[in-house]
């Protein structure tokens, strides 16, 4: 713990010997949170993004057609039968 706070260089509060763990993981918790809300806002755009990606790429792929579709034909078996 010692080392982990000297690597980050905390100081100990006025009145205080050595950073206490309560003081070092207020601080930790809140960086933590904060970094948290940071993280599900920036994929939530990320996921946008990609949604609205999606949808345009859908938007112009039904705009070309991927088969042609001809009209049917009246010669078949069951035309002829109904036609009598």
């Amino acid at each position: 713990f010692l080392e982990t706070t000297a690597y980050f260089c905390m100081k100990p509060k006025m009145g205080e010997k050595e950073v206490s763990p309560h003081s070092f993981f207020s601080i930790w918790h809140e960086f933590s949170s904060d970094f948290k809300d940071l993280w599900k806002r920036e994929n939530k755009l990320i996921l946008q993004e990609r949604v609205k990606e999606a949808e345009e790429v859908c938007r112009q792929k039904k705009g070309k057609s991927l088969y042609n579709i001809r009209p049917k034909h009246d010669s078949g078996i069951v035309s002829k039968i109904c036609s009598n």
